[in-house]
């Protein structure tokens, strides 16, 4: 048997609870069961469009950390982040890099409330839609919000980093 996001218990990751009451945010947390750790099952289990999934996404940048907010339907291009920050070097991070940056495991990290502090970039296509949502820190739990106001929390910085279509 499979629950509805209505029967779920309460949630809300202790660390993303703990951001948005920092924040002074309410949003709906939803729980899906069968989980939502890629943007398709997301998507799938929203019922909305796969560009409003939000994939927060670390990378090494320069051997740093960096956050970048992509929409689900996109790839992010490693050389558009390279040229936004005049770095040498922008890798994917590994699983390990993911949690020690943001306290989440990879598929539920979600786009503030992370446990250190790093530059966030916000690819300008999240700003298409009224409405995106975003991993409540688990690969289980999702919330809606507006882009810019998303973005506003998560102190991210709105550029031009999805790959291009050829």
């Amino acid at each position: 048997m499979s629950l509805s996001p209505s029967d779920a218990p309460s949630p809300t990751h202790p660390r993303f609870a703990q951001a948005l009451a920092d924040l002074g945010l309410t949003v709906p947390v939803r729980s899906f069961p069968e989980g939502t750790r890629t943007a398709a099952d997301a998507a799938a289990a929203i019922g909305c469009e796969l560009a409003q999934i939000v994939k927060s996404l670390i990378f090494a940048v320069d051997g740093e950390p960096v956050l970048v907010l992509m929409d689900g339907a996109s790839r992010v291009d490693v050389q558009r982040v390279r040229a936004e920050l005049n770095a040498t070097e922008v890798t994917r991070a590994d699983a390990a890099l993911v949690r020690e940056t943001t306290g989440y495991a990879i598929g539920g990290v979600p786009p503030f409330g992370h446990r250190v502090r790093t530059r966030v970039l916000a690819d300008r296509g999240l700003l298409a839609h009224d409405e995106v949502w975003a991993a409540a820190g688990t690969p289980h739990t999702v919330f809606p919000l507006a882009p810019t106001t998303l973005i506003e929390h998560a102190r991210g910085r709105v550029v031009d980093v999805r790959e291009r279509s050829s």
